[in-house]
């Protein structure tokens, strides 16, 4: 009933060594340049979203920039009529004197 279980190794083939690493450290490199591109892809999406915002972002200040700028010109033309107005006041109150 003491049955020793030897096993014997089989010889082991140097070619076979160097095709095992080769392929392992293979599927390695293919793994690192999968995720290199992933990565490459990703970073360009977010560039080309982020060039998109910027963009609309650059028409909305536009745009408020041309509704301040008729903001400002409607002021200027209250307010020169506002001088008018009380630059004849002025006029005939000093012609009433």
């Amino acid at each position: 009933m003491n049955e020793h279980l030897t096993t014997v190794a089989a010889p082991v083939d140097p070619a076979g060594v160097w095709a095992a690493a080769l392929g392992t450290g293979g599927v390695f490199v293919l793994l690192i340049v999968v995720v290199w591109q992933l990565a490459a892809t990703w970073r360009a999406r977010m560039l080309a979203a982020r060039e998109q915002q910027y963009k609309q972002l650059a028409l909305k200040y536009a745009q408020l920039l041309e509704d301040n700028v008729e903001l400002h010109r409607r002021s200027v033309e209250e307010l020169t009529q506002a001088r008018q107005s009380i630059a004849s006041m002025e006029k005939m109150m000093r012609e009433i004197e």
